[in-house]
């Protein structure tokens, strides 16, 4: 399969009169980074968080986003940090006596601070197991989501492939015909000219431009590279890094092509082929 690396997973538990919330976005990479906001009551499990994704994912910026709201109503018992609170306003006391006009905090503001308030109600052993459960279940729909996108991509990039195909195979029977529209544009000039000219010379001449121009190895090559891409979409896997590597292939072969035209329809199959390279090498930046 095929993997997408942006996707969007939520997943949501309540424990008493605790509600925990879990959103996992993640974007296109070239590396894995993941990141958390969390509060300090959960911090203990981030390593196993990370590992768990490290476990399901190979690339991409990942964002890991978890909410503790206890619910209105709910019949819970809060505890206040003390040391917590003294220490925030002593810092609090500081920063006043550097700079007098900062306010004071005001007491919403220390309660609503990560850490200050705790429930006893929900043991941490169980908050933290909860949290490790979520992040599995939402790194699953993650997986599915992206698959399916993954799929999509690889849709459109064989599209782009089929195209290519086609204007490859429409190069090859164009070059006879040039060497002899070249041939007969050369001999009329000379018989206008009435210059006498040995045959050898002529024929040698013709040998040369058709040289020039020969483009077989790069049209071998195209066909080469697109057989390649199919196969690796096929395979599946994390291919985004050989898939960019052969769009470079392509590319640089695409613009050879272009460099040995000497007529404007193949110039112009140069470049609808570095169009669709293009937008092949659009979709491959969000492949895993």
């Amino acid at each position: 399969m095929i993997f997408s690396m942006t996707g969007y997973a939520n997943t949501s538990r309540e424990l008493g009169g605790v509600s925990l919330t879990l959103d996992l976005r993640a974007v296109n990479h070239r590396y894995l980074e993941a990141q958390f906001r969390m509060p300090d009551e959960l911090r203990v499990v981030e390593p196993q968080l990370r590992e768990l994704i490290a476990s399901k994912l190979s690339r991409g910026k990942v964002d890991c986003r978890i909410q503790m709201n206890v619910q209105a109503g709910a019949q819970t018992t809060l505890t206040l940090n003390q040391a917590l609170v003294e220490q925030l306003l002593a810092l609090s006391r500081q920063v006043r006596s550097i700079s007098p006009d900062a306010g004071e905090l005001k007491v919403g503001e220390l309660l609503r601070w990560p850490g200050v308030l705790a429930t006893d109600d929900v043991p941490a052993e169980l908050l933290q197991q909860t949290v490790v459960e979520m992040l599995n279940q939402s790194l699953n729909d993650f997986s599915a989501s992206r698959q399916r996108e993954g799929a999509k991509l690889a849709d459109i990039i064989l599209q782009r492939v089929a195209k290519m195909e086609v204007l490859v195979d429409e190069v090859e029977p164009k070059i006879p015909a040039l060497v002899t529209a070249y041939q007969e544009k050369i001999g009329a000039r000379l018989k206008e000219a009435m210059v006498n000219v040995e045959d050898d010379r002529i024929r040698q001449e013709f040998a040369m431009f058709a040289q020039k121009i020969d483009v077989d190895e790069e049209v071998g090559r195209l066909r080469t590279h697109l057989g390649e891409l199919k196969r690796i979409l096929k395979a599946g896997g994390s291919v985004g890094k050989r898939l960019d590597f052969l769009m470079q292939e392509l590319n640089r072969e695409a613009n050879t092509l272009g460099s040995k035209s000497v007529a404007a329809d193949v110039s112009q199959i140069s470049m609808e082929l570095k169009v669709l390279i293009e937008q092949m090498r659009e979709q491959i930046q969000n492949i895993e």
